[in-house]
């Protein structure tokens, strides 16, 4: 039996304050988790607003949607863009397109050409038989009025522009063109040298694509469907698709 007396100031010896410590540490790494997991949904959460704001921009034009989409331009974690800037931006694309709408009445009309707005920018669609004689790549002279009026519009802009050749699923072969990329390519290759050497567009700011058949946006199984397949978009980039551009390394009139 044990007799020894308990000193005045001995207290009993805590063995389990490890546990409190342990349980301090899970909070704080719980609490550092949630934080993470809340900060990654938000990001989600914003480019979902964005793309689903700057859609409906686009199909209605709206400056409350553009506002919105103003307020939703931080795209990333790397990069912020001034919301100011990238709303005139927007609203600087759909004030164009609605004066080409206004300038290329007539060749609307008629079918010959399509002016829509798309998250990449402004897009001019051309029919073939509006500049191009079937199986060619060099503009018609008929063509011509028409780019003048496109070009007096795209001037006023900085944007970058992309040329964009189509052709239907109808295998080519002639003496000019063995394939239809071949006749893509040089159709988008024909409108940029008339952009550049007759109407004076900067060539830094024009590239080139030839698609084929690969992006239809009509069915070829008809007519009707193979003739809006054949077509050149002059695509006027937006200033967030211009960033992407080889050489560009994200210059462009917005503030960072």
């Amino acid at each position: 039996m044990n007799n020894r007396r308990r000193l005045p100031n001995e207290s009993h010896s805590n063995h389990e304050r490890w546990v409190i410590s342990y349980a301090d540490f899970m909070t704080l790494l719980l609490a550092f988790f949630i934080v993470m997991f809340a900060t990654a949904n938000a990001d989600k959460a914003k480019a979902k607003l964005f793309s689903e704001v700057v859609k409906a921009a686009f199909s209605q034009g709206s400056d409350s949607a553009l506002q919105a989409a103003a307020k939703a331009s931080v795209l990333n974690s790397n990069q912020k863009y001034d919301a100011n800037a990238f709303l005139n931006a927007l609203a600087e694309l759909s004030a164009y397109q609605n004066l080409l709408k206004r300038a290329l009445k007539g060749e609307i009309n008629r079918g010959e050409v399509d002016v829509h707005m798309e998250k990449r920018g402004l897009v001019i669609s051309f029919r073939q038989a509006a500049l191009f004689d079937s199986g060619e790549a060099i503009v018609k002279p008929s063509g011509i009025p028409t780019m003048s009026k496109v070009t007096a519009v795209i001037l006023k802009l900085p944007n970058q522009i992309r040329l964009e050749g189509h052709t239907d699923n109808i295998p080519i072969h002639n003496d000019l063109f063995k394939n239809n990329w071949e006749l893509s390519s040089a159709r988008s290759i024909a409108i940029l040298n008339l952009l550049a050497d007759r109407f004076g567009v900067p060539s830094d700011r024009l590239s080139v694509s030839g698609y084929a058949d690969v992006a239809p946006i009509a069915t070829n199984a008809t007519e009707d469907g193979r003739s809006r397949n054949r077509r050149v978009d002059l695509v006027v980039l937006s200033s967030l698709a211009g960033w992407s551009e080889p050489g560009k390394g994200g210059a462009s009139s917005l503030s960072r």
